[in-house]
């Protein structure tokens, strides 16, 4: 696997594999935007440490060496140095990190996920995390934000899963809960025949739905961002989710092609997005309280709790 030594290193990857990510970098001031940039590096290259592996006992060693580099707070290799130092500047607890290793080390085993609440503590470990880590990486103080960052990590998650069934089960991976499928197999997600498929388009319409909720709670808590980060992320936010609504326009078929917005729809949602939020009230106001049941599932089988 190819390190990313330097911040050109991440930034190139952040454009290449994180291209709604990269686009709404570019409203963030340099500061944030060089810690965003590193952070995804960081974050990817534990991510890549799974999915580019093809042996299995690699991948569980690989995670292992860097999870004991992190809990050291060194290492010789310059990725995993690059993001001990962000850990460390941004006073991020390591305990959300291991969440995160814990997740991606999940991604080692046979995947397949029964129940959405399994499906959502999934969620919240690989991408959940990542909010709370990106709000140490923004100086976010108040300690009110960490749910709604988990909200906005655990909906992009569910977004990502809806347009990735395909790629996913082609490597024998199955996120969609088996309660959402039946008795449909693995590689019946591949190419599906019309009974099937309308049973898939129910559950992905279902999570959808699901991740619709978290978008509309996350977004509340933007507020506790500055503002350009405020602007900056409600961009990268809306335009995943507009992968949800263009699958909802396909009928859902992900199994034709996979979905991406494009640089002209970016275009659009970006100035719409602008626009619209010197009409939003939470934009600019903090919301009086936080919808616990939305977490109520995330409390088991991981280290962070929510309070």
């Amino acid at each position: 696997m190819k390190p990313i030594t330097l911040h050109s290193d991440a930034h190139q990857v952040l454009a290449i594999k994180g291209k709604s990510f990269y686009w709404a970098s570019h409203f963030l001031g340099r500061k944030y935007r060089h810690r965003a940039t590193r952070l995804y590096g960081f974050c990817r290259y534990l991510d890549d440490m799974v999915d580019e592996e093809v042996q299995v006992v690699t991948a569980k060693q690989n995670i292992a060496q860097a999870q004991q580099a992190i809990l050291l707070g060194s290492s010789n290799q310059p990725t995993l140095t690059n993001g001990i130092d962000l850990i460390k500047q941004c006073h991020i607890p390591k305990n959300i990190v291991f969440d995160l290793i814990a997740g991606i080390e999940s991604d080692t085993k046979l995947v397949r996920i029964a129940n959405e609440p399994e499906l959502l503590r999934y969620c919240y470990q690989v991408a959940g995390t990542v909010g709370l880590m990106m709000c140490h990486a923004l100086d976010v103080k108040d300690s009110n934000a960490k749910s709604y960052a988990i909200d906005l990590g655990i909906a992009m998650q569910l977004t990502n899963i809806c347009r990735d069934i395909k790629t996913d089960a082609l490597v024998n991976r199955r996120y969609i809960p088996v309660n959402l499928l039946g008795n449909i197999e693995i590689n019946d997600l591949i190419n599906p025949n019309e009974e099937q498929a309308s049973i898939i388009r129910m559950a992905v319409d279902s999570l959808l739905r699901l991740a619709d909720s978290f978008y509309q709670s996350g977004e509340k808590g933007l507020v506790y961002l500055p503002l350009r980060a405020r602007i900056s992320i409600l961009i990268a936010v809306r335009i995943y989710h507009d992968i949800g609504n263009r699958l909802r326009s396909e009928n859902y078929e992900y199994w034709h092609q996979r979905i991406f917005v494009s640089m002209l729809r970016k275009l659009v949602i970006t100035f719409s997005t602008i626009v619209a939020v010197c009409f939003k009230s939470h934009f600019w106001f903090r919301p009086k309280h936080h919808d616990v049941a939305l977490h109520e599932s995330l409390h088991t089988n991981s280290h962070f709790r929510i309070s």
